[in-house]
């Protein structure tokens, strides 16, 4: 990465911390774009040459978190602790649970969001029309493994609903029950998802 993609990537990154802070503190209607150049330090223009308005902003800022979130708990991975893919993935979804629970703000944010289509763009596009990072990383777990999947798209699509869906009370109230009780039953369906998809490869 050149100086210039650099300090491009710099602005972009601050532009998106900004208005993570403001919409997070004082709500997204509530924030305008002044605001969020003003915070982030970079002039009006700057804001025009990486965003079109506030809901471009809000949906790829949605984007970068799901894959911020996704990356830190890829990182951890360790294959030789995990080898099976049904256990990468549980390793992954309690890892990221466990980000999504250290940030209530987070939560709260994302809460119409919380869902596929909370990762669909960084699962499926980076926001320039290609595949996104996240994507290519989870087809990278999938070729590794021992078994093809009849449908990845939909077992990822059913992962997500199902975990976002259930757990999101948990997460912000404690209820119906504690992660921590939640966790295992959790695991049990996602596991059950993985098999109902699973094929062993052929040789």
């Amino acid at each position: 990465m050149t100086k210039v993609d650099l300090k491009k990537q710099q602005k972009k990154e601050s532009l998106l911390d900004s208005a993570f802070h403001l919409f997070t503190t004082n709500g997204f209607r509530q924030t305008s774009i002044s605001e969020i150049v003003s915070h982030a330090g970079v002039a009006k223009g700057t804001f025009y040459l990486y965003f079109t308005d506030k809901f471009d902003l809000r949906n790829k800022l949605i984007a970068h978190e799901a894959d911020q979130i996704f990356m830190k708990a890829y990182q951890d991975l360790d294959p030789a602790v995990c080898p099976r893919f049904e256990d990468q993935v549980i390793f992954l979804v309690n890892h990221m649970v466990d980000q999504l629970q250290a940030s209530p703000a987070l939560v709260k944010f994302i809460s119409r969001h919380l869902s596929w289509g909370f990762f669909k763009n960084s699962f499926l596009d980076d926001g320039e029309g290609h595949q996104g990072l996240s994507y290519r990383l989870y087809h990278e777990l999938l070729e590794k493994s021992t078994n093809t999947y009849d449908n990845p798209e939909r077992m990822l699509y059913m992962i997500i609903e199902f975990v976002s869906s259930t757990s999101y009370n948990i997460i912000l109230y404690n209820q119906p029950m504690s992660l921590a009780e939640f966790k295992p039953h959790m695991f049990d369906v996602i596991r059950y998802m993985i098999r109902r998809e699973a094929r062993p490869k052929e040789v």
